[in-house]
């Protein structure tokens, strides 16, 4: 049994990237692996699957905080299903409800925090959740924001997006790798490199540059343009809509940039976020 590895982000940030990256590398197959088989080896932290097995059957008839307050258990089952550490995507922030842990840190192993800009993500996420960007910054800077329960997940608790990026800030930084979504996308290179040496993953350069190039987001926007995305959101057309760092300049008006820079200021400052006068 092993410990979970977190993959950790805000909503919009580049989190399937990385588990496209990992999977393509770890599994180490000649065929790139495909979108809808990355929640095969990635686990998604709300599946209900999960919390099922951990009540022993049927959620129906359990209050919400009943639900919630199995997230231990199912997160203990996780790291149960395979002998060595399993990672597992999560967006929630590292907070509590119900008086219950979001993230179980007894069954925990580590994690990766991916950021990205949240000028970025504010066009992406109205795009994801059929928004328009003026109610995406409003979520964004939302302390309660959250998305409710569905058939196959759990409710996602995210907070405001500085509270989001604080709160990993939390996590211990012996065991936490953090990531930004920018360098991701204009220094690959190094940038998995540094994720494949953290997770003291042995592989060679030629398997990274493979991996980097199989999990491109060309190659998902193919893949889903052919077959679709399991995960894409039923407001959205697409779920790799650009995948582009900047987009911000050419889409966001002057008083949205303001409001957004107002609101996450610190936060955009400590990652090199804040646009330049």
């Amino acid at each position: 049994m092993g410990g979970i590895i977190w993959l950790a982000s805000y909503p919009k940030s580049g989190n399937t990237w990385m588990r496209s990256f990992l999977q393509n590398l770890i599994v180490g197959q000649q065929k790139t692996v495909h979108i809808n088989e990355l929640s095969k080896f990635a686990y998604g932290d709300g599946q209900k699957f999960w919390f099922e097995k951990a009540a022993g059957g049927s959620l129906e008839g359990l209050s919400a905080e009943q639900k919630m307050k199995l997230t231990p258990k199912a997160h203990l089952l996780m790291t149960r299903s395979r002998p060595q550490s399993v990672f597992v995507k999560t967006h929630n922030w590292m907070g509590f409800t119900y008086d219950t842990p979001l993230i179980t840190m007894d069954a925990t192993a580590g994690a990766i925090h991916i950021i990205r800009n949240p000028l970025d993500v504010s066009i992406s996420l109205a795009h994801h959740f059929g928004f328009s960007i003026d109610e995406a910054i409003n979520f964004m800077g939302d302390l309660h924001a959250q998305t409710p329960e569905d058939d196959y997940k759990m409710p996602q608790y995210y907070g405001s997006w500085s509270d989001h990026t604080k709160s990993w800030e939390r996590f211990n930084r012996d065991f936490i790798h953090r990531v930004r979504y920018e360098d991701m996308l204009l220094k690959p290179g190094k940038t998995f490199s540094n994720v494949v040496k953290f997770l003291q993953i042995k592989a060679p350069k030629p398997a990274i540059a493979k991996a980097i190039k199989q999990s491109s987001f060309k190659t998902l926007q193919a893949q889903e343009k052919k077959d679709g995305f399991l995960e894409r959101s039923d407001k959205a057309d697409s779920f790799f809509r650009s995948g582009k760092a900047g987009e911000w300049r050419q889409v966001l008006t002057a008083d949205q940039v303001k409001k957004i820079t107002d609101i996450h200021h610190d936060v955009m400052e400590k990652y090199g976020y804040l646009p330049k006068a």
